[in-house]
């Protein structure tokens, strides 16, 4: 079985964000990035097959030269080899119709994915792509099991879960529950070290225009102080919270 995992480039959640140029541009100076954290928990489970099925493992961003760092991480934790689309990533659509273009020029039995990254958290990608493919695709997957070319997959609904069957070719869309937090792959020193020899691929991408562009950027309102009440102080305590934040 052949996987590909589409991985996206992302700022670490705990670094600090800064705008440039009026706002309209994102500053990743000293900005720690990573792998995207929906998309690991989808590179994890594809090294579950890996390991139990004999799957080979193709991981994929459309990025310049500074997310090959992200990239070999991922082949790292085990993936085989990698592909980068030459362009920036800054459209869903756009990025969507790349993949598809390497897609279309190889043959993937299972394609993985985040539900959305978490820099924009548009969640449209692999929802495009499989459109863009004629793939069968779920959502917001918490469980994946294939069985030849049939996969058995779990998706969260409201208020529960449902259960599909489908056959491959197959897009997923995961999030937590797809695998564990404590079942992320930390990569040691032996696969630091493989996943210097593994084969990155430099694809240039297609003339795809894009369909939307960001224009402007701004920073949440910062949180007001925190007022302490003394433990005595009831009446004061049911004022504030039902006369200034009014929540009651």
């Amino acid at each position: 079985m052949k996987i590909l995992v589409c991985i996206s480039h992302v700022p670490d959640t705990t670094s600090k964000i800064n705008f440039t140029e009026n706002d309209t541009k994102f500053d990743s100076n000293g900005v720690q990035f990573v792998i995207n954290p929906y998309d690991e928990f989808a590179l994890t489970r594809a090294m579950w097959f890996k390991e139990k099925q004999a799957a080979s493992i193709t991981v994929i961003t459309v990025g310049d030269a500074t997310t090959e760092p992200t990239l070999r991480k991922a082949l790292a934790i085990g993936a085989d080899n990698a592909i980068r689309v030459n362009a920036t990533a800054t459209d869903g659509f756009a990025v969507a119709k790349e993949l598809a273009a390497v897609v279309k020029n190889d043959t993937y039995d299972l394609i993985l994915a985040g539900k959305e990254s978490i820099d924009y958290n548009g969640g449209m990608v692999p929802g495009m792509l499989a459109g863009l493919l004629d793939y069968n695709f779920v959502n917001a997957c918490i469980g994946l099991e294939i069985e030849g070319e049939e996969a058995t997959v779990s998706r969260e609904i409201d208020g529960g879960k449902e259960v599909l069957s489908c056959n491959l070719p197959l897009i997923i869309a995961g999030q937590k529950g797809l695998v564990e937090e404590k079942d992320l792959r930390i990569p040691n020193m032996r696969g630091i070290m493989m996943a210097r020899k593994k084969p990155l691929t430099i694809v240039e991408p297609t003339a795809s225009d894009t369909a939307t562009k960001s224009t402007s950027f701004e920073k949440p309102a910062a949180k007001s102080a925190c007022k302490l009440i003394d433990a005595d102080n009831v009446d004061e305590l049911i004022n504030l919270l039902h006369n200034e934040a009014k929540v009651i």
